[in-house]
Parts: structure tokens; sequence; C-alpha cells
């Protein structure tokens, strides 16, 4: 008895001195834009759902902690996501469990009306400790989470990027203050870590972004980590989640968003993990932590596709398909009247400087005026139908842009834009599709090539940096235009059919529609 006692102590006193390993699971999603639903080769939310039980399931069988987290962008990007204010989307993630969200910018694309109606249909958080009302220190959404488990406590701190008071709606995002992220961390980091002492740890779910990595897949590589620290530097008020590790010490790992970053392997900046799960519900990150004596020991992280594949986890595809049913009708209600026919003939857009080339150019030079759009460009393939007179619905501006593409903005060198007009305002019997629509820009195209190049009437400097909107497809090289890929590019996860759709809702009844030339071709 007296050697089993003293062994017992023996054992107490080694728990006390170097401390238990805990377990911790985290999965992340963010960027989900409204793709709740299967679409192309990735199976939505019911095949999210099968992989969080299937997980969540791992977890509890080993007595592990499980989190599972989103980053981010629940708003804007799917029709019958967007007509109902992600309501499914909510509802499907309060059914599969979710813990918390962190605010994105998205989030203030409607008015608080609906961001409050959004946190009540919520099981879960909305966590931001950046976001307050205007001149007030009144946190928008809730600051942080404290996750006590048996084991361990995970104190989780949302931030959100700054940017959001020059890319949200200003009408909607005027009443808050958007604080610097990193100077908000550096108050509340100190202040979580006390609050899950001895063994606890810190987290932080974000949507700042990882610079430089806009729509790519990438591996948190020594060369990755330093391209992102460069382009990131510490205590940067707009920067993303790389300032955030190199300003704030004391965070175990960052599940970040806003970027659309699909990182295959952490970043590791000064010790602290980043992860993040791409965008549009296509994967999920998995990253678990051997947590000692409040530190991460050692960890394995895996980048999930979100296969159409994956069988479905019924409740929630019953839940989606009826939503579904909901939003297409709603897809036939009238959004304006117009007197004017926006012809497509023949793909003319494909051929021709066209009406409904201008039309769609047009609209995303209004929305997005606050930015500083000087050009707009848009390849002709992409506009697949006519927009008659008459009454106009979604499903109408749905049928001209089918393909569910996202506004990018560009900061793109003066030489880079010139081959991109070079390129498009010419036509291709191999390449139609490529064929420019633009708004900013005339143009004379010749046998001999593309002359008289101007901007805003003025000629394209090739060392000048411009700011340029066109679509995600065209941005990552869509059409041939790989000219594009070496711009900044800022996904704005704006659906170019939506920006559409707004503005015809803006200008209608159209009356007229002016057509003003934007090339000629001489022959």
């Amino acid at each position: 008895m007296k050697r089993s006692f003293a062994a017992l102590m023996a054992f107490v006193l080694l728990i006390a001195i170097v401390g238990l390993s805990a377990h911790l699971v985290v999965l992340e999603i963010n960027d989900t834009h409204g793709h709740a639903w299967p679409y192309g080769n990735y199976g939505g939310f019911a095949a999210i759902a099968t992989i969080v039980n299937q997980v969540r399931a791992e977890a509890q069988a080993n007595g592990w902690d499980f989190l599972f987290l989103h980053a981010g962008d629940v708003n804007t990007g799917v029709p019958e996501s967007d007509m109902l204010y992600a309501r499914p989307d909510i509802l499907a993630l309060d059914m599969m469990g979710l813990d918390a969200m962190t605010i994105g910018n998205h989030e203030f694309d409607h008015p608080w009306s609906v961001l409050s109606r959004q946190m009540a249909w919520a099981d879960f958080p909305f966590l931001s400790a950046n976001i307050v009302y205007k001149g007030t220190d009144k946190t928008v959404g809730q600051p942080y989470l404290i996750e006590k488990f048996p084991d361990l406590k995970v104190a989780i701190l949302g931030l959100t990027t700054k940017t959001t008071e020059y890319i949200g709606n200003p009408e909607y995002v005027k009443g808050y203050d958007f604080l610097s992220p990193d100077e908000v961390a550096q108050k509340y980091v100190p202040m979580l870590q006390k609050m899950v002492e001895p063994d606890g740890i810190v987290i932080a779910l974000t949507h700042l972004g990882i610079f430089g990595y806009s729509e790519q897949t990438v591996a948190g590589t020594p060369g990755a980590v330093e391209t992102a620290e460069k382009l990131d530097p510490p205590n940067n008020p707009y920067g993303g989640s790389v300032s955030l590790a190199q300003s704030v010490s004391g965070i175990a790992a960052i599940f970040d968003g806003h970027s659309h970053t699909a990182v295959t392997s952490p970043f590791n900046v000064n010790g602290t993990l980043i992860v993040q799960a791409g965008s549009y519900s296509k994967y999920i990150a998995r990253l678990d932590l051997i947590v000692e004596n409040g530190h991460v020991a050692t960890y394995t992280y895996k980048l999930i596709t979100v296969s159409k594949d994956i069988k479905p986890d019924e409740a929630v595809q019953d839940l989606l398909n009826a939503y579904k049913i909901v939003g297409s009708a709603k897809l036939n209600e009238p959004i304006g009247y117009s007197k004017v026919n926006f012809a497509n003939e023949k793909d003319s857009t494909r051929k021709a400087d066209t009406l409904i080339g201008h039309l769609i150019t047009d609209a995303v030079a209004w929305k997005f005026k606050d930015m500083g759009i000087q050009a707009v460009l848009m390849n002709g393939g992409g506009i697949r139908a006519p927009i008659p007179a008459g009454t106009i619905t979604y499903r109408t501006v749905l049928t001209v842009l089918p393909f569910g593409n996202t506004v990018v903005i560009l900061k793109i060198k003066g030489s880079d834009l010139l081959k991109a007009i070079q390129w498009g305002a010419v036509y291709h019997p191999e390449d139609t599709g490529a064929r420019l629509n633009e708004w900013g820009l005339t143009y004379t195209v010749t046998p001999q090539g593309v002359e008289n190049i101007l901007l805003d009437g003025k000629p394209i400097d090739p060392n000048v940096i411009y700011t340029v909107a066109t679509n995600d497809y065209m941005a990552n090289g869509g059409d041939n235009y790989s000219m594009l890929k070496n711009a900044q590019q800022y996904n704005t996860g704006y659906v170019l059919a939506d920006v559409v759709k707004e503005y015809i809702e803006h200008i209608s009844p159209i009356e007229s529609y002016p057509f003003t030339p934007r090339w000629t071709e001489v022959k």
C-alpha cells in the first residue's frame, strides 16, 4: 500500500510539474458566400455536415476536444441565399453545431436590420473585437468566446478587416468604427491569456486575409512566408493575418478568411500558425493541436476537399432543398422594366461594341465608384444572352451572366493593362470569348493593331499603377488574359450578376440608354 501511495504521489507530482497534454481538433470554413448547395465538383453544406459529423465523432471517441468555426462572409454569392439574406446558410450551420463565426466585410452588404436578424437566427455567436458603434467602445459582435473543455480552455478572439470601412457599402458601414486589428489584439490577447491560465491557449478567428495569395492554393513554405511578410508588415492597420502574427505574440493559431486562400500547409509566422480554407465551400481546413502547458507542442494539418461524391447529411440536405424551392420562386419576381432592348444577337458581344456590354460594365463602374475604379474589363464570351425590352427579372440577369463570376479589383501596372487591351480588343477566331467589353477606355482597332488607347481621355503610362475592375475568370488568366495575373488582386465577393441586378433596380424604369461608341474599327 505504501509503495502504491508513493507511486500515486509521484504521478501527481509529475502531472503538476509536466502537465497533461490536450488534443484539440479545429475545423474551419470561410468565405462561403451563399454556396450552401452543391455546385460543380463540390458538395456544399450537406457534404460539409457529413465531414463535420465524422470528425466530431472521431474526436469524441478519442477523448479529444473539438471546435467548428467559420471565418466570415456567409453573405453574397448565390441567388437563392442572397434573396433570403443567408437564412438557409445560417440555419444549416446551426444544424452542424457551428461554435462561432467572425463578422466578415460582406456581413455589411445589408443594413443593420438584416445583420441583427442573422445574429438572431444563429445559435452561435458572431465575433469581432474591432468593430464598434461609431464614437463608442461597444462592439457590434461578441469580441471573444471562451470554450471550456475538461482538459483545456480555449479563448477565441474575433477580428475583422479594417478595409471594410471603405470596401463596404458606405450607407451600411457609416455607423461603425473599424479599429486596427493589430492594436485591438494587443489589448485583448494578454487578457485572454490570463483567462485561460495555466494550460489554455488563445486562437484568433479572423477575416483579415493572407496578402499576395488571393484565389490561390499555397503551402506555407518559407518562401511563401517571406513573401507574405514583405507584403504585410507588422502593425499595419489595414493589414492581414500575417501582420497580426508579426505584431502580437501569444496567439497559438489564426483561422483566417477574406483572401480566399486555400492553404495546403500552415504558415508559421513567429510561432503562430495561420490557415485558411479557400472559399465557396470547396474546402475545410483541419488543424489538430497538441497542447502542453499552454503551448502548442506539435500539430498536424489537412486541407479537406468537399467533393460532390461525399454522401450528404440528409437533415441538412432536406433543409437546404426546401429553401432552394423558395429562393427559385423569387427569381421570377420583377426587378425592373426597360423600354430599351439590350440585344446580343449572334453573340455580338464577341465581335462588336454593344449596348448590353455597356450596361454590364457601367454597372460595375457604378457599384465600385468609391474604390476609385478607372476602367472595367469584361470578356464578351461571359455575356450569354440579351435583356429584351419589357419586364426584367433576376432570372433574366442570370441568363445573361450564368457563371457566378465575382468582381475582382486589380492594382495593375500600365504595361500589363496595355497588353490586356491589345489582346482583348482584337478579334481572335479561335478565341472569340476574349473580345473586350469595357468602361473608361477608348481605342481604335486597325489591321496593324490597336491604336490611340486612352483611359479617361489620356494615354496609359506603362509605369503607373491603375485601379481596374474585372471578373474572377479573367483575373485568373481565363481567355488567355495571363497578364492580369501579374496584378495585385482583391476579390470583392460580389457576384457580377448581383451587381447588374442592383444597377438595373437603381436605374429602372429604363426609358432610354444612349449609345456612345467606346471603340472603333478601321478595316
